[in-house]
């Protein structure tokens, strides 16, 4: 799958919607700002935060969302509400603030924040398209995340099986080359960004064998080098899972979202006290 295609929307209908709520809102903006002095404390900028607020308290709401619930009786349409709300929230919120640097603690935690937010969702939902496509489009082999451990075990032990009785020159470049490499997951960072990372470099002891081996034993070095394909394979199904699995908290989604709602909270009783 191409970047191009992991970008286009699952719903053009709803994109389409969120664009045109984003687009009114610049306008709104621009129209409210036009030859005056901007404050978010009253008119459009007040207007414009009520609304970031009002949004990304209904984005705190997706843990909780239950099924059939209306208006959104869908996972997908609950996701999609989820993905372009928190967009235009963080819009909203930049609407707020006038589209300026903000001042103090308090103003650039909450835009960066906010940011942190809406940045790590959007990278999420790429990677929740990209990562699947590009497993199956770029990979023979499918695996559980859980078994992939044993599978890389099974194949060692096939692997083992395949050179016993297997010439000097062969069973050499086995123990010397192969063996430690399969023995072990190594599931590079590469895998990310390209499935078949450095399989060509990974193979070329292996084309250089074949020219040595007898030619008996060409098959058995053919073989070896379908089982060490796999295996570069699970290493790249073990990387590009655990970054679809993991993605939340090591971005720490969650967290910021969490922080800041109470730090929102902190700021509306602060502007209505004070």
């Amino acid at each position: 799958m191409s970047i191009q295609q992991a970008l286009r929307p699952k719903s053009p209908r709803n994109f389409a919607i969120a664009s045109g709520a984003g687009l009114v809102m610049l306008i709104v903006y621009a129209a409210a700002a036009w030859g005056r002095t901007w404050s978010p404390k009253r008119g459009f900028g007040l207007a414009f935060g009520i609304l970031a607020a009002a949004l990304f308290v209904f984005e705190m709401g997706y843990p909780f969302r239950r099924p059939k619930a209306r208006p959104l009786p869908t996972a997908k349409a609950w996701m999609q509400a989820h993905v372009y709300l928190g967009a235009l929230a963080f819009l909203g919120a930049l609407a707020h603030a006038g589209f300026a640097l903000p001042h103090g603690f308090m103003g650039w935690a909450l835009v960066i924040l906010s940011a942190w937010v809406t940045g790590s969702g959007l990278a999420g939902v790429f990677l929740q398209k990209w990562i699947p496509a590009a497993l199956s489009e770029g990979l023979r082999v499918e695996a559980l995340f859980e078994r992939i451990p044993s599978l890389v075990d099974g194949l060692l032990n096939e692997a083992d099986e395949l050179i016993e009785g297997a010439s000097e020159g062969l069973d050499g470049f086995y123990r010397r080359e192969v063996r430690e490499r399969l023995s072990r997951l190594d599931p590079s960072w590469a895998y990310v960004f390209d499935v078949r990372a450095g399989r060509d470099r990974a193979l070329e002891p292996f084309r250089r064998m074949l020219q040595f081996v007898p030619a008996e034993e060409k098959s058995k070095v053919g073989d070896l080098m379908e089982i060490y394909i796999e295996k570069l394979e699970l290493d790249a199904q073990h990387r590009m899972q655990q970054v679809l699995r993991h993605w939340l908290l090591w971005t720490a989604h969650v967290p910021a979202a969490g922080l800041l709602m109470g730090l929102l909270l902190v700021h509306i009783l602060t502007w209505a006290l004070y």
